[in-house]
Parts: C-alpha cells; structure tokens; sequence
C-alpha cells in the first residue's frame, strides 16, 4: 500500500480546558496534513466553550470553526467510548495536561509533550491578549509543520519518537530560550 492510499493518521491534541492551544493545534493539523492527518482535540476538563479569542484569530486566518468545540478525552477512550477511533499520535500542549494520568488511548498511539504557554492567561489589553494568541498559534504552527514534514513511512519507531520529543522542546525562528 502506497503512502497516497494509506488511511489518514490520527492525532489528538490534549490540553485541560480545551478551548485555545488544542482547539488550535487541532485546526492547523487538519489544515497543514490535510489528507495525510485527521486532528481532533479533547481535555481533561472541559471548559465547555472555545474561547472567543481563538475562534476570532482562527477566522482571521480563514480556518472554518463552525465545528470547533471544547470536549472531555473521554470521547476518544475506548473505556468510555466504544467507538472510538485508534489514535496515531496524542500530544499534550499544556502542562497540566502533561501531569495528569490519561486513560488508555485505542490504537496505542505515539505521545508526546509539547507544551506551549497559555495565551488564555495572558494579562493585559485586548492588543496582548491578542498577541499572546497568535504566539500559541505561531508556536503550534511551526511544531504541527515539523511534525508533517517527517517521513512516517520510513522512519523507525524509535528514532520517530526522539524526533516528537525534540519537535516538543524546539524553539521557533524568533523565540528566546527560557
């Protein structure tokens, strides 16, 4: 089977709230692995909405967000959901995601850390909180990029894991070691 008649591979981005960085890293995925990833995002507790000021900068951008919604990770654990898809890749983009015991993902998916800060935290006018967002946006953007430029039909699963864990700690053009 040839890498054009593969079925897509599935990722999950996890955050707590699932409303801003998920809910982002969700829509470039579907956007930047069109036909190569299918992206969905959930969290460990669910604000229940998208924060307004994601939906806002993903519209900007000319991203649909119609479909956009903050869900519990329980939709995508087989526990809790029968039907839910195998998983390829799942990635934490908070912290408190990262700490927090997940439950059992189906398809034993490849995970990583990729921890970006929270622009819904950013303090200050509409200007920075504005700009905190397109910050998360440009983070994710440039890691879910490095992510779908690797070569997943050739790469072997352990080198494939060193390289999420690096694309997790990579600094973007433009950003300044902590």
């Amino acid at each position: 089977m040839t890498e054009q008649t593969r079925r897509p591979l599935t990722v999950l981005f996890l955050c707590t709230h699932n409303s801003a960085r998920s809910i982002m890293a969700e829509s470039i995925m579907n956007r930047v692995g069109a036909g190569r990833f299918t992206a969905s995002s959930a969290g460990s507790m669910p604000s229940g909405a998208v924060n307004p000021h994601a939906i806002h900068l993903l519209n900007t951008l000319n991203y649909k967000t119609d479909h956009l919604r903050s869900k519990a990770w329980d939709e995508f654990s087989k526990a809790s959901n029968p039907d839910a898809p195998d998983l390829d890749f799942v990635f934490t983009v908070c912290d408190n995601a990262a700490g927090e015991v997940c439950p059992i993902w189906p398809g034993q998916p490849m995970t990583a850390h990729w921890g970006i800060p929270d622009p819904s935290a950013a303090a200050g006018t509409e200007v920075e909180t504005a700009l905190a967002f397109a910050e998360a946006y440009r983070q994710l953007n440039a890691r879910i990029s490095l992510f779908c430029a690797l070569p997943m039909a050739s790469i072997d699963k352990l080198s494939l894991q060193r390289r999420l864990d690096e694309i997790g700690k990579s600094i973007a053009p433009g950003d300044t070691p902590a």
